[in-house]
């Protein structure tokens, strides 16, 4: 997918590369921040620090939107029944996935989002702010510190950090 949305941006600065791949579901700044520290041609090319702060602050971009705008949409495309089928089957699925949230909150939200695992990043940490009621001025901080916290493992993971610790034990 990454690939795919820097094609599209061919021309554009690495850093506003990096930004907006950071906002695209699933790709979001673990897409991101690898790109970035990949070096020219294949990559940005960016420092450690360009590239975290490029994709923590495109993956949050959307996330007020999303927190805004999810009641007032789901409501309206349920209403028509492939969007309801598909809502529905997000919905469980980020429901199973959400004990975290269900159990603790704003906490559990933090750790569902900053931790780095597929299909839990900023969009589903929003959508699962949603259904589980966190309100939004708890859920803002908590998806934006999850956000932080998951582009520091990925910062560390890509630059092989995180290897070379678990090397020395």
């Amino acid at each position: 997918m990454t690939e795919q949305v820097v094609s599209l941006l061919k021309g554009l600065p690495a850093e506003a590369v990096v930004f907006l791949i950071a906002t695209v579901p699933i790709a979001e700044l673990r897409g991101a921040i690898p790109w970035a520290l990949t070096p020219p041609p294949l990559g940005g090319g960016l420092s450690w620090q360009e590239a975290y702060i490029w994709s923590v602050m495109g993956n949050l971009l959307p996330v007020p939107f999303l927190l805004w705008l999810l009641e007032p949409l789901s409501e309206r495309l349920r209403r028509w029944g492939p969007m309801d089928r598909f809502l529905g089957w997000l919905f469980a699925r980020t429901r199973r996935r959400g004990k975290l949230v269900e159990r603790y909150g704003p906490l559990g939200l933090v750790l569902f989002v900053g931790v780095p695992l597929p299909v839990t990043g900023a969009w589903t940490g929003a959508v699962a702010a949603f259904i589980f009621g966190v309100p939004f001025r708890r859920a803002l901080p908590a998806i934006a510190f999850g956000v932080m916290l998951a582009g520091v493992v990925v910062t560390l993971a890509s630059l092989g950090v995180l290897g070379a610790v678990r090397a020395l034990f």
